[in-house]
């Protein structure tokens, strides 16, 4: 098997679906004639050329109608956000439009389409530039929301986020695209809703998703030496979610710890934390706890980036207070 880096694992996917059916097409800023603003989509101009790879002006708002509306005549759109954060200018067309359209139709018209793009912080960006807005989609019925932590991974659910009928959240991180990872050669898809138990474990069951999955890897690393056994589930989607995973997890490590790029309100890890205590509460042997991001914009200076994020450190000590270490 080779190893590919998470960009062109993307690329793949992408260009293996739009293979398979002519009525895909990928639209965003800097798609084209720039290979993507990040080189995902490098070399798809050349091969499918200017209909079905298109450039757009800087506005979210207007490309991701013309995708809402070219999805309801019979297209595939999968619309490129340059970063999450600029979704939000377009916000009510995937809010108002593509997620409600099935239902407000009465079912006469499917909206299969993909808005996918970076989210959360990538570095020394600034407030603006640095939000994650999982849990926002993820709060929308009609939408499905997809967060890959490595190349297998993005592959494989973008292929089925491409062929799913309603509309998909796919987000990835600026931090992830040079990752490298194996993929297979022959075609493969993934469930989407499904999570995936990356590491068994016996004393705690630790849960996350996207990059944050390589803080959770390299605290469990560290717990490991202390003989603390981590069982690591990635989500790999927010919505759905995945409960009988995480709940037969439990009943196994009897502990949680959630960890999470987001702020500590509202957030994917307290929706988890009510649902696991709801369904699984006899299981718990300690309160399960949560690692978010500080709840504050994120500033600019190298060490409020450190003290915002979470971090192993953070993670360890959660671990070890709820196995009582």
């Amino acid at each position: 098997m080779r190893s590919i880096q998470f960009r062109e694992a993307l690329r793949e996917a992408m260009s293996e679906e739009m293979r398979r059916d002519p009525n895909i097409f990928l639209m965003g800023e800097e798609v084209a004639e720039y290979n993507g603003a990040y080189k995902v989509s490098q070399g798809m101009l050349d091969e499918f050329g200017p209909k079905r790879i298109i450039d757009t002006p800087i506005s979210e708002l207007g490309f991701g109608g013309i995708g809402v509306g070219a999805a309801m005549n019979g297209l595939r759109p999968i619309i490129e956000f340059m970063t999450f954060n600029f979704s939000l200018v377009a916000i009510d067309q995937v809010i108002n439009s593509a997620a409600k359209m099935y239902q407000m139709s009465g079912g006469q018209f499917n909206i299969p389409m993909v808005f996918r793009g970076p989210t959360a912080s990538a570095g020394q960006l600034g407030a603006q530039h640095s939000q994650a807005f999982e849990n926002w989609y993820a709060n929308t019925p009609g939408l499905k929301v997809v967060v890959p932590s490595n190349p297998y991974d993005a592959k494989g659910l973008l292929k089925s986020a491409i062929r799913d009928n309603d509309p998909v959240i796919f987000m990835e991180s600026e931090q992830m695209y040079g990752d490298k990872g194996e993929v297979p050669e022959e075609e493969y898809l993934l469930d989407i809703g499904k999570a995936h138990i990356v590491q068994e474990g016996s004393d705690v069951t630790i849960v996350s998703f996207g990059k944050i999955m390589k803080v959770a890897l390299a605290a469990a690393q560290e717990l490991a030496k202390d003989g603390i056994s981590c069982e690591i589930i990635d989500l790999r989607t927010v919505r759905p979610i995945d409960y009988a995973t995480l709940i037969e997890s439990v009943k196994k490590t009897n502990r949680m710890v959630i960890v999470e790029e987001a702020w500590p309100l509202a957030s994917i890890s307290s929706e988890l934390t009510y649902m696991v205590q709801k369904l699984g509460f006899d299981y718990l042997d300690a309160p399960i706890r949560r690692i978010t991001t500080r709840d504050t914009p994120l500033g600019y200076a190298p060490t409020l980036v450190e003290e915002f994020l979470p971090n192993p450190a953070r993670v360890i000590e959660a671990v070890k207070s709820v196995t009582y270490r």
